[in-house]
């Protein structure tokens, strides 16, 4: 029987809640759906997904809205939003970059709780990134979820492709995390997501400042039906801010994305390039260093779904990575005898992975194979002459050798029931730079949210590291590697709690590393002339991280202070050995205190302001240092204009050995944007 309705009722969409006063009369009558939006992952452990934006903009009334919104991040196999996986990721967004008194990532990176920045020349040219205590060379880096990190050394590991406009959001994994990434990621992982979900648009930016530094890159993003392109490049030059400290950096980057029902693809490809005197970079006695490296880049991954839906996965990808080192003991002089080193270092791979969503959870397999080569003057194995390879642009040739290839194997489970979380897994991983056994990863993260607000999380994870290539073969008047190097091997114990609310956010967690067989480079005795690349013996890091984000507006209902973030992380070292060490380069000379304190304000309409002070304490001797960084800026829709400033208080300071930090640094600059 046909009978008519008066009172249609059309559905209202809910994907934000709002303040203003005639919110909840908008919703009679109507039925509500209340979701979030959550982007899946692509492969291979990647994140890809949109970015926090807790606060949009004021109404009429000055209420504001706060957005719910979640963000898939690293941390497992199967993708999980950022407030679902038993793993606790450290994330920083892309509007936090863009109010950083920053110049690279590596700034960036500084003020997480976590991470050891050790910085020797400025903008990032030569940093050592670690986690936890531990060493540059114990942490992966990723590019959306790609492992870009180099086998040679972990010394050019952040020879990023990309610029701080080009990024989402950055991700740090503290602890062991072999089940997910192989056996690098000894101490921790650190994944840099890029933009790849911009409407089409363009941008440019000019600055300069200290030193004779001058910078400028540009980009483009241009969409059509069903892709997603962005294009990005820059250079910059200096004097430096020490003496030998002049550097060039060229980058250029490209992404792409292709997006159906049935399947997502992504594509990335990058260049840099870089030549900087190295001053006393990598060895004291030696003022007049310097080198030049480029890094070419490229991916393809794909995320298929063959029933229409994520119920089951299958996730391919391709991916490698050439890198030159060209490396001068002292400037201007060739030759071996003059400590004169080139190296072509080449890794490529490729992994399938499958991840099955039924009744008891989600299932993630699947198979990674990776192929590291390395043609160089002085590293690897002497080959036959017939065998020597010429080099572009030299007189001499690549006359060594090696070569590994890495075959892994991982198994991964999640469980989500109600608040409890919990994601267990193994990898077996395969290295013929050690021989033909398979050795065995395990890992357990466990969570349990009892409510919205609060997040109890614990994990136990193991993970193991071979040698580099330097570790392994480098030989010169300041060091000496060994090829008895045994690898490393590490298991953290970590657990904490997190508390979160839209005003404010404080996590606590506690760690517990166990390493053993930890390489380092080391003086053995008061007489020693050269660093030695030895296993040090057993090295237990324990540590403690509190982070507090504050929003005072939302507090107070003051407009003014917009941000407050507090973190603090400690470590206390115990190392125990067989073998006399009289100085210690890198495991021992650890980060044991760093507090960071950030204040974002408004001073008048669109003129803002963030400061950022960084205390830390190193255990090298030197003493401990604070640092404080500031920088102005306003913001339009069109453009940016800001001044930023380094080390405010001109305070002269070591990151590492004997490299001094320059003083004050500024620079003044501006972006414009057009969006078509």
């Amino acid at each position: 029987m046909y009978r008519p309705i008066f009172n249609t009722r059309t559905a209202l969409i809910f994907t934000h809640f709002t303040r203003k006063s005639y919110a909840l009369f908008n919703c009679l009558g109507k039925e509500v759906l209340i979701g979030t939006l959550s982007v899946a992952t692509l492969t291979y452990a990647k994140a890809d997904g949109i970015a926090k934006r807790d606060v949009m903009e004021k109404d009429s009334l000055g209420h504001q809205e706060v957005k719910l919104s979640e963000v898939v991040v690293t941390g497992a196999w199967a993708p999980l939003a950022d407030q679902k996986p038993a793993m606790i990721v450290s994330v920083t967004t892309a509007d936090d970059i863009r109010r950083a008194a920053a110049e690279s990532i590596n700034d960036v990176l500084k003020s997480a709780t976590g991470v050891d920045v050790r910085q020797r020349g400025g903008f990032g040219v030569q940093t050592d990134i670690s986690v936890n205590g531990g060493t540059f060379d114990q942490t992966v880096i990723l590019l959306n979820g790609i492992n870009i990190s180099s086998p040679q050394t972990g010394h050019n590991a952040a020879d990023f492709p990309v610029s701080l406009s080009d990024i989402q959001r950055i991700e740090v994994l503290e602890g062991a995390s072999a089940r997910v990434f192989g056996n690098p990621a000894f101490s921790g992982a650190i994944n840099i997501v890029t933009k790849n979900k911009e409407h089409s648009n363009a941008f440019a930016t000019i600055e300069g400042g200290s030193f004779g530094t001058v910078c400028g890159e540009a980009g483009v993003t241009f969409n059509t039906r069903t892709t997603n392109n962005r294009l990005s490049g820059g250079i910059s030059r200096s004097d430096g801010g020490t003496k030998n400290s002049d550097f060039v950096k060229r980058k250029l980057f490209y992404q792409g994305n292709f997006s159906t029902r049935y399947a997502d693809m992504m594509w990335q490809a990058g260049i840099t390039s870089q030549d900087y005197g190295a001053s006393t970079f990598y060895s004291a006695k030696f003022d007049n260093q310097y080198e030049e490296t480029r890094r070419y880049i490229a991916s393809a991954s794909a995320e298929i779904r063959p029933l229409g839906d994520r119920r089951l996965t299958f996730c391919p990808t391709i991916y490698g990575h050439r890198d030159y080192d060209h490396y001068q003991l002292t400037r201007g002089m060739t030759g071996a005898a003059n400590g004169e080193n080139l190296h072509r270092m080449d890794v490529y791979g490729a992994s399938i992975s499958a991840r099955l969503s039924w009744i008891a959870g989600q299932t993630a397999a699947g198979a990674n194979i990776k192929r590291e080569h390395i043609l160089s003057t002085s590293y690897g194995d002497l080959l036959d002459e017939d065998q020597w390879h010429d080099i572009s642009g030299s007189s001499r040739v690549y006359d060594h050798e090696g070569k590994r290839t890495c075959t892994s194997l991982f198994l991964e489970h999640n469980i989500s029931i109600g608040g409890f979380r919990l994601s267990a897994g193994v990898m077996a991983d395969r290295n013929t730079g050690l021989d033909d056994s398979f050795r065995f990863y395990p890992g357990v993260d466990v969570s349990y949210r009892p409510d919205n607000h609060w997040t109890i999380f614990a994990s136990w994870n193991k993970a193991m590291r071979i040698p580099t290539y330097t570790e392994l073969y480098v030989s010169s008047a300041a060091q000496q590697g060994s090829t008895a190097l045994k690898p490393e091997k590490n298991t953290t114990l970590k657990a904490g709690l997190r508390y979160r609310r839209p005003e404010w956010e404080a996590t606590v967690s506690v760690l517990r590393n166990y390493g053993r067989d930890l390489i380092d480079w080391v003086y053995e005795s008061e007489e020693s002339t050269k660093y030695q690349a030895l296993n040090i013996g057993k090295v237990d890091n324990t540590g403690l991280t509190c982070d507090l984000a504050l929003r005072p507006d939302l507090l107070t209902g003051c407009p003014i202070f917009t941000g407050l973030k507090v973190s603090y992380g400690y470590i206390n070292q115990k190392h125990t050995s067989e073998r006399n060490i009289y100085k210690s380069l890198y495991a021992l000379d650890y980060l044991r205190h760093k507090l960071s304190v950030q204040l974002d304000h408004r001073i008048w309409r669109k003129l803002t302001a963030h400061w950022c002070m960084r205390w830390q304490q190193r255990m090298n001797g030197y003493h401990p240092y604070a640092k404080l960084d500031a920088k102005l800026a306003w913001t339009e829709d069109k453009y940016d204009i800001y001044l930023k400033a380094d080390n405010i208080t001109n305070h002269r300071y070591y990151d590492i050995g004997d490299v001094l930090q320059p003083g004050i640094w500024v620079m003044a600059g501006a972006k414009v944007k057009i969006a078509f």
